[in-house]
């Protein structure tokens, strides 16, 4: 299979990157850009439903130029003057300058990490911002895992989502034209399905730049041939340059980062808690009861007969002689 045509699931322009400029030139071939999913600020509305009070953070988190657009453009629609004393901590130096589109670059309140989340949390930790306020200006699908390094950390924080994700319409796209697409985030792949259901990989070899969108092609049931970023291709230009030079090259999978867990101790079986009977009293002899005496029925002494009167005979009376 010859390779002739790239598509790369992100906005841009191949002739503005010099390492795809080369590509094109070196290899003759044709690399196009066309973005999977957009992401858009949220409505005031929307916004509102959440009950942020901007204004009472000192501090902003960025992840994205998307969210800083639609940071400040709420901002703006709420008439919200964002103080000089704001501080902003960013997770690369080039999202960094992306800030000048909306505020003068100040060193002193712009801080930034090294492409992680987790280099960003350690800025906010230092003893300087201890006592900041910080809001996570994040869009529609925050990962957990942002908020739980914030509360290991002890950080005053709330997220805050300003942006949501929604699939642009790639019916236009004959995705068989292309033996090469590269993605970067797992929602392409969302889009992909959403867009064309019954779609079927073939023998279009698929380039996965991030651990997320690796994951999500997996459980879609798609196969890539190279996984990045890597020591051996820390770039896509890298990548791509070495499935055009051979297009049946197949990595070995890079394996992904096992999260610890923590042995349970075995515990002991609980003690069978023992349910004491409630003593049963033993119940008092029973008293000899006295067999009831027979009530002596008295019986009425018989009167005795007052003796005969004795009759005196009647005299006999004289006859006259």
């Amino acid at each position: 299979m010859k390779i002739s045509k790239i598509l790369i699931a992100q906005p841009g322009v191949a002739s503005a990157n010099p390492h795809y400029a080369n590509l094109i030139k070196k290899y003759g071939v044709d690399i196009e850009f066309h973005p999977f999913f957009s992401m858009v600020p949220l409505t005031l509305r929307e916004f509102r439903t959440q009950k942020v009070n901007i204004p009472d953070y000192t501090a902003i988190v960025f992840t994205s130029k998307g969210t800083i657009d639609a940071f400040f453009q709420l901002c703006a629609e709420q008439r919200i003057k964002i103080p000089d004393s704001q501080k902003y901590f960013c997770t690369s130096e080039s999202l960094s300058y992306y800030l000048q589109k909306h505020i003068i670059y100040r060193k002193r309140k712009i801080f930034f990490g090294d492409g992680t989340f987790a280099s960003v949390v350690r800025l906010a930790k230092a003893d300087k911002h201890k006592n900041e306020k910080i809001l996570i200006a994040s869009p529609d699908h925050i990962y957990p895992e942002w908020i739980q390094m914030f509360k290991e950390a002890n950080l005053k924080f709330a997220p805050a989502v300003v942006a949501k994700f929604v699939d642009n319409d790639l019916k236009n796209l004959k995705l068989s034209d292309y033996q090469i697409i590269a993605f970067y985030n797992a929602l392409d792949i969302t889009s992909l399905k959403n867009n064309f259901p019954d779609y079927k990989q073939k023998d279009t070899r698929f380039i996965a730049f991030g651990a997320g969108i690796r994951k999500a092609m997996k459980e879609a049931g798609m196969t890539y041939a190279i996984g990045g970023p890597t020591p051996e291709f820390p770039s896509l230009a890298n990548a791509l340059e070495q499935l055009i030079i051979n297009p049946d090259f197949q990595q070995e999978q890079p394996k992904e980062p096992k999260k610890e867990v923590k042995k349970e101790t075995k515990k002991a079986p609980a003690k069978k808690a023992v349910v004491k009977k409630p003593a049963v009293k033993k119940a008092s002899p029973a008293k000899k009861v006295a067999p009831a005496k027979k009530a002596v029925v008295k019986k009425p002494a018989a009167k005795k007969a007052a003796p005969a009167k004795k009759t005196v005979p009647a005299k006999k009376t004289a006859g006259k002689k």
